[in-house]
């Protein structure tokens, strides 16, 4: 299996993705656009596309962020999802995934930043490929957006403070506006990127202090991750034998 990341900034890293995947002995490639490495010209050599977030939102022009450009990824997204490759965005890649295929991102009712709870709709207790999640699950939280949603699009969690958590555009193709992948690790890089939101924690219902989000225990949420993902490696291979 091949897993292409897209990787928006230094401090956006995949965490718990880049566990699975190389704990799966996947073959595991970047681009790390905040570096200045290019995205593929095509997806033909990728199995999982895997689009990472960021401080950036599909608008953000090339003026204001000259390492992101949001219609060569969008382009990059469509054609894996035209050839049929499983697709996985966060945050920002959920709203990119929405965009390459016609749906607006929009904000989010509420600025999320923590450990929060997300809760199954019925389609998502109906979706074999989340039958291991509970009905409800605390998970990670670093956004002000959400991904538009297409015609045929399900909306498979949601939380207090955001309607569409997780979407499935097609079987093989996914959003994730909330963050499974977190790690302390990862949490500490964005900590120090994000001291000024986080000074604010007291003026917003659901986000955290520093120190409560030290204190959460992120493998929960990683282990039911890992689930998601081994499933739909088997499916994404049934549908290539």
């Amino acid at each position: 299996m091949r897993v292409h990341f897209i990787v928006h900034e230094s401090f956006e890293a995949p965490g718990a993705y880049e566990t699975w995947a190389r704990n799966q002995g996947h073959d595991v490639t970047y681009s790390r656009v905040y570096a200045g490495e290019a995205l593929p010209t095509n997806a033909e050599g990728i199995d999982f596309l895997i689009v990472m977030g960021g401080p950036q939102d599909p608008a953000t022009t090339l003026n204001e962020c000259p390492h992101f450009n949001s219609k060569d990824e969008q382009a990059l997204i469509a054609s894996a999802v035209s050839a049929g490759k499983a697709v996985i965005g966060i945050c920002l890649g959920s709203q990119l995934i929405g965009e390459a295929l016609g749906a607006p991102f929009s904000h989010s009712p509420e600025r999320e930043i923590g450990k929060f709870p997300i809760t199954l709709t019925e389609d998502g207790r109906k979706e074999a490929m989340f039958s291991h999640f509970a009905k409800t699950l605390d998970v990670g939280h670093w956004h002000n957006d959400m991904p538009g949603l297409t015609p045929g699009a399900k909306i498979l969690a949601y939380s207090e403070g955001c309607p569409r958590q997780i979407v499935q555009y097609s079987d093989r193709v996914f959003g994730f506006q909330c963050h499974m992948e977190l790690t302390p690790d990862v949490v500490e890089l964005l900590i120090a990127h994000s001291e000024k939101d986080l000074n604010r924690a007291a003026e917003y219902r659901f986000v955290n202090t520093p120190e409560e989000l030290r204190a959460h225990d992120y493998s929960e949420m990683n282990q039911v991750l890992f689930g998601f993902l081994d499933k739909l490696e088997a499916y994404y291979k049934a549908a290539q034998a």
